[in-house]
């Protein structure tokens, strides 16, 4: 069972605790760490990434879509380039009122068996980084057809590139543009620079 197979039915303080919990060790991990993106110059000022407040209604119960045969997708990054990704899988679930649908992808070349999930919503730009987030899952097994898991926007994260040009991250294709807010996860980092 991973973690995305968890019940959406959870406590909610000891679920905050525990994200918090996880926050404070990628802030400490940020704010010291030698492959930290934060550039070293700036890891003296800084003091944490802003965080929407832990939402359990983020966490969204998905059926899943499997693929058989994996279409390319190419996605554009922040350097200007093209990387090809499969579709592997569609998720579809409710968030809010509304009924919608996210792809999951994986680079041809990697032998992981991560789910990459990048997105835009309409708190991107605005409240969240301008290029969007990501999900990523990493299931103890293949997913299967059918199957329902869990997304936690909760864990939505903003790629490196938004702290250091020194990074190129994809941009999530137009099918994975949503039209609700999606206020969980990390908010968008404000560099003073």
């Amino acid at each position: 069972m991973t973690e995305q197979d968890a019940s959406a039915d959870v406590d909610p303080e000891s679920y905050a605790d525990e994200l918090r919990r996880k926050r404070e060790e990628k802030d400490d991990f940020f704010g010291s760490h030698p492959q930290s993106p934060i550039p070293p110059e700036e890891r003296d000022d800084f003091d944490g990434l802003d965080y929407f407040d832990p939402n359990p209604a983020a966490r969204v119960e998905a059926t899943v879509e499997v693929h058989d045969d994996p279409e390319p997708v190419p996605m554009e990054t922040t350097a200007g380039n093209e990387v090809r990704y499969l579709r592997l899988v569609t998720f579809s679930f409710e968030l809010g009122d509304e009924a919608v649908e996210l792809h999951g992808y994986q680079q041809e070349r990697e032998d992981d068996e991560a789910v990459f999930v990048p997105f835009r919503d309409k708190t991107t730009g605005q409240q969240s980084y301008r290029n969007g987030r990501y999900i990523e899952l990493h299931p103890d097994e293949p997913l299967a057809d059918g199957e329902t898991i869990v997304l936690d926007f909760n864990l939505a994260y903003t790629p490196f590139c938004a702290y250091s040009e020194t990074f190129a991250c994809p941009l999530p294709p137009e099918e994975n543009w949503l039209d609700v807010a999606v206020a969980a996860g990390e908010r968008d980092w404000n560099n003073s620079n």
